[in-house]
Order: structure tokens, then sequence, then C-alpha cells
């Protein structure tokens, strides 16, 4: 659970220096985030992708990025520090996210 934690913040911190539009104000802040994207990936995502089943087969996956994208929305709302200025750069945020949970999932 640790390694997923540190995995995350490191995830979330690549994904604010490569993307404008996402900020986060410091390492507290990350931190904050890791752990809240981590709460909400186990108990909210599971919920959505169940509920909206039909639409994301018929995409063939691709509506999770959006769902990722909206709780990415809500996290920024929930974290003081934690800033994502529209739908579409957290739509690209969710994309980047995923890329790079898949590359350092891959490194440990």
């Amino acid at each position: 659970m640790l390694v997923n934690l540190v995995v995350n913040a490191i995830a979330f911190y690549v994904v604010a220096y490569l993307i404008p539009g996402v900020e986060i104000a410091g390492w507290e802040a990350l931190l904050v985030v890791a752990v809240v994207w981590g709460i909400m990936a186990m108990l909210v995502r599971p919920l959505l992708v169940l509920l909206t089943l039909p639409v994301n087969i018929a995409t063939l996956g691709l509506f999770t990025f959006v769902i990722n994208a909206l709780l990415l929305m809500l996290t920024a709302r929930l974290v003081p520090g934690f800033e994502i200025v529209s739908f579409w750069v957290a739509l690209l945020a969710a994309v980047m996210l995923s890329l790079v949970n898949m590359v350092l999932s891959r490194i440990r």
C-alpha cells in the first residue's frame, strides 16, 4: 500500500510537471492528492465503472478515462493546493497518469 502511495505521488508529480493547467502547491499537497486519489480509486471508481458498464463496453474501455478525469476534478475540489483548470486538462491528465503509472509499475 505504501508503494502504491509513492508510485501515485511520483505519477502526479510527473503529470503536474508535464501538463500545463495541473498545479500542485507543494509536497504536502502532493501526498494528500496521492492518498485521496488512492481512496477514490479503491472506493468510488469501481462503482462508477460498474454503473457505466454499457458505455464503457461500447467505447472499448475508453470511457474509463472520462471517469478518471471526473475523479481528478473531484480530487482537485477536495484537496487544497491541487488545481486542474478544465475538464479537457483533466482528461489529458487522466491519460498521462495512466501511462506514467503503467511505466512506474513495470519498473517496480
